[in-house]
């Protein structure tokens, strides 16, 4: 029997408390392994499941708060909503906190800050459709050197040495890089990088082999101001020099696949189609899977004739390239009054499957992959190739 301090968030407040209790320690078998924590969703399939049982339901009411971490201070007012998942990994505790989006590193033995950085983005943050502390950072190691990746409240990819807090400068501009940018409205046309409407709240996804992919997010689209907004976006990055690999453009753009489905030509005056859930990914095939909101705006599709792709849709795409492999259609953006949100789990170990029809042979290897939308629905397809 070992005592160990488990730590964990408690949703809607601004501590984070550690919790311990007796227990024997086992290693993890699937999900998060060694009983650490490296990414938002425990991994990259987002499985969110750790082997750990140290708390159950026979101890659960002898645990005690080992130790608090406000968070008040970080920033020019106390947090309101604080929805953050923070990640462990080797013996560290990392997450972003505070009204500024600060990113801390704490002792998960006794809650002491080791390090903590900030951005202050004046103006740019203000205007952010996504502001607060979102919902985490990710982390990366090749075994000698250790990142830690967030996105900033006025939507800057920032590259941190996960041991000292300071941005490495060998990435983009001196550890920074404004995805602002990259983004555009109408017809092409740049957004102002201080005003410009997009932003993020989700945790970046970083592969193994160093690749970095950030998806987009806008205000909520219930009553937006006009549908001639920004245009939603995922961009991939290189861990080590913060060079962009590649823009999956998700309102396609004259000769990309999908184009012909906005008629009348209303992909040049409609916005949104934001990515703004958790990516997922799946590295032994090559694909990552990109949950995509609805075009401006939620609940009137009057002026997007055609079945827009790629909104309400989950888009698997080329880990290397962001070519588009296949995708899933949930609902046609042009039916009225039909609002989602999508997310995807490429969920567990390969299963099997009893089923030889739609082209499927009997007992044929499937890998599953949950598609949830915020409606309550839930659907089931093969993540090699959207198959139901």
């Amino acid at each position: 029997m070992t005592t160990r301090a488990l730590c964990g968030w408690f949703s809607g407040a601004v501590i984070i408390a550690c919790l311990t209790v007796a227990a024997t320690l086992l290693n993890a078998q699937a999900g998060a392994p060694n009983g650490e924590w490296k990414t938002y969703g425990a991994d990259l399939s987002n499985t969110h499941y750790s082997a750990l049982d140290q708390i159950k339901a026979d101890n659960f009411n002898r645990l005690q708060i080992a130790w608090r971490f406000k968070t008040d201070n970080l920033g020019p007012r106390p947090e309101f909503r604080f929805e953050s998942t923070p990640l462990m990994a080797n013996g560290v505790l990392y997450s972003t906190a505070g009204s500024r989006r600060d990113v801390i590193a704490l002792d998960p033995a006794t809650g002491e800050l080791l390090w903590s950085h900030r951005e202050d983005e004046g103006a740019r943050a203000a205007a952010s459709p996504r502001a607060l502390s979102g919902r985490g950072l990710a982390y990366w190691t090749d075994g000698k050197d250790e990142r830690i990746i967030y996105v900033t409240i006025g939507y800057r990819l920032v590259s941190l040495d996960a041991k000292t807090g300071t941005r490495v400068s060998t990435f983009g501009q001196d550890g920074l890089v404004d995805m602002k940018t990259f983004a555009v409205m109408g017809n092409g046309q740049p957004i102002d990088l201080v005003k410009g409407e997009i932003g993020t709240h989700t945790a970046p996804a970083v592969t193994k082999s160093g690749v970095i992919l950030v998806g987009s997010a806008f205000l909520a689209g219930g009553r937006p101001k006009t549908h001639v907004n920004t245009k939603g976006m995922v961009l991939a990055f290189d861990i080590h020099t913060g060079k962009k690999l590649w823009q999956f453009h998700t309102i396609p753009e004259p000769g990309e696949y999908g184009n012909e489905t906005w008629l009348k030509d209303s992909w040049a005056f409609n916005g949104n189609t934001g990515s703004w859930g958790q990516i997922s990914v799946d590295e032994d095939l090559g694909l990552a899977y990109l949950p995509i909101e609805m075009p401006t705006g939620d609940y009137y599709g009057g002026h997007r004739p055609g079945n827009g792709l790629f909104g309400e849709t989950l888009v698997a795409v080329d880990l290397k390239t962001g070519k588009r492999k296949w995708h899933y259609q949930l609902v046609a953006p042009r039916y009225l009054g039909q609002r989602h949100s999508l997310r995807a789990d490429a969920a567990g170990p390969h299963d099997q499957r009893q089923d030889s029809e739609g082209g499927r042979a009997a007992d044929e290897a499937v890998l599953p992959l949950r598609v949830r939308s915020s409606d309550g629905n839930a659907h089931l397809a093969d993540r090699g190739d959207a198959r139901a």
